[in-house]
């Protein structure tokens, strides 16, 4: 028997293990091991039990698992695995118990054989899977004509490029032919999408006040935001205007345009138009409109008490709303956008909120957008080959200091320091976070059986309630806390390699998410 689970044990299982033949039972659970599972697991000759749950192994199941003829029961759930059904396990007919639920595998269930019987298969969590047997209540397959498909992806494929680098040699001749051409009152750029009027320099000053410091709801790396009424559009707006005195900054307003103008999702801030003009002196001026967010941004609520708003904070399932909101927006970004794009500046003050506290990552660093994560670097590059490198301490991943090439492991290390911030409530750069201790070795010291203690105040109140309503309410609240911080440990490794991308870190938390609403929501039922 080898039992080393509920350690902190991490980086891959060892492949020398499989040369314990003779051994009856394997538990690896409660760990941090990553990468895919050795095929030199299926080597053992009189295994029985075999759990390696709650960790962050990544790949499908190694077919020699076909081999282990006496195992009867296998436990690998809570896991990022992935692919199809692995149909080797129907060859184990000793199995009385499969637990694969809460990973990210797809495709058809096998028919036959153990997945035949509900009683000892758990699939539960696995959003990709359809069909199998009745019992399991899963989706049936859908039927899809497999041709259409490959023209249709390779039509997109051929189209999007095209039509993207039309659009960037136009929105370019018209910046480069109005700036040579036209100093007439303002030059005005086409709006983004939807029907918006046209804004002038004149427009934008007296929404703002002048540009009143009242109305400043934000700085960022190249300029200040405002809090504007445009008064032809009868709309609350945010304005983001550019200070061009500063190094890059105009090169920011293209850069920030260009990028703005390929990407739609629900959770990026939308923008409404863009204004290149001459100021009152005949200065160069330069402004993004965006649609106003009534909420603030999520360090506010996180860290500070909002006004007017003393005692509201954010629950557990907002929290989970907003971390859900965001992986999908980078998600989006890194892997569906053509070319990748990353953010580079990911933090909470630059995560928006709306009137139901849905997130929008915002403009406040989204001038460090870049449009090809293989070769870019991150920042503007200057004259000399210069490069003015952005992003926030505490955020910015360790590799940072050996290479400032974007990448999208960067957002992926960023995005998991938020989410540790949201369940514990502290920054990064906490004053309790000092020599050799990080807000990331902080949190594994204390994982799993000291969660409870470092979770943020509010979080604490909320698990107390959970105590005192029913027991089970109680476990499943911890469970997601457990699950959530496992998530945000996989995407802070300090090697890029073992991070989970954020596709996964999506699918990961929609699973975590539909799990504790569907508790809830059933504990509702029995209290009633």
């Amino acid at each position: 028997m080898l039992n080393l689970s509920y350690n902190s044990f991490q980086g891959s299982i060892p492949a020398e293990f499989g040369n314990f033949r003779q051994l009856i039972e394997l538990d690896l659970s409660a760990n941090k091991f990553s990468g895919e599972i050795p095929e030199t697991l299926g080597q053992f000759q009189q295994i029985y039990t075999i759990r390696i749950d709650q960790n962050f192994l990544t790949g499908n199941i190694p077919i020699t698992f076909s081999n282990l003829k006496s195992l009867s029961m296998l436990n690998l759930s809570h896991n990022n695995l992935s692919g199809p059904m692995p149909t080797c396990l129907n060859d184990l007919e000793s199995l009385t118990k499969l637990d694969l639920s809460y990973n990210n595998f797809q495709g058809e269930i096998p028919n036959g054989g153990i997945f035949d019987n509900a009683t000892i298969v758990l699939l539960d969590g696995n959003r990709g899977l359809c069909g199998g047997a009745m019992d399991l209540h899963m989706p049936p397959c859908h039927v899809v004509c497999r041709r259409k498909v490959e023209i249709v992806n390779y039509m997109v494929k051929i189209l999007i490029p095209i039509f993207g680098f039309m659009l960037l040699i136009v929105f370019i001749y018209i910046i480069i032919h109005g700036n040579k051409t036209s100093r007439g009152p303002y030059l005005l750029l086409p709006s983004f999408g939807k029907q918006f009027p046209k804004v002038s320099y004149k427009d934008v000053a007296q929404a703002t006040g002048n540009f009143s410091e009242s109305n400043l709801i934000g700085r960022g790396s190249y300029g200040s935001v405002y809090n504007g009424n445009l008064t032809q559009a009868k709309m609350q707006v945010a304005i983001k205007v550019f200070d061009l005195e500063m190094r890059y900054a105009d090169k920011s307003f293209v850069s920030e345009c260009e990028v703005l103008r390929r990407i739609r999702h629900r959770n990026l801030l939308s923008i409404l138009s863009a204004c290149s003009t001459i100021d009152h002196t005949g200065k160069d001026f330069k402004a993004l409109i965006y649609e106003f967010m009534q909420n603030g941004n999520l360090d506010t609520w996180l860290h500070h008490r909002r006004a007017g708003l003393p005692t509201k904070c954010l629950g557990l399932v907002q929290r989970m709303n907003i971390a859900v909101g965001i992986a999908d927006a980078l998600a989006y970004l890194h892997h569906d956008c053509g070319r990748p794009i990353v953010h580079c500046n990911l933090k909470p003050s630059n995560i928006l909120l709306d009137d139901d506290t849905n997130a929008h990552l915002g403009d406040f660093g989204i001038a460090s957008l870049v449009l090809d994560a293989r070769s870019t670097k991150v920042g503007h590059a200057g004259p000399n080959n210069s490069v003015a490198v952005t992003g926030t301490i505490g955020y910015i991943a360790p590799e940072y200091a050996q290479s400032i090439h974007a990448s999208t492991c960067r957002d992926v290390y960023s995005f998991g320091i938020v989410l540790l911030e949201m369940i514990i409530g502290k920054r990064p750069t906490d004053s309790m976070f000092e020599d050799e201790l990080t807000m990331v070795s902080f949190v594994e010291r204390n994982f799993p059986d000291k969660l409870l203690h470092i979770i943020d105040v509010h979080l604490r109140e909320e698990c107390k309630g959970f105590i005192q309503a029913a027991v089970e309410s109680k476990n499943e609240a911890h469970r997601c806390l457990l699950s959530l911080v496992q998530v945000a440990l996989s995407c802070t490794h300090l090697s890029p390699r073992e991070r989970m991308n954020m596709r996964e870190v999506a699918i990961n938390l929609h699973s975590i998410r539909r799990s504790y609403v569907r508790a809830i929501k059933d504990e509702q039922v029995l209290l009633c």
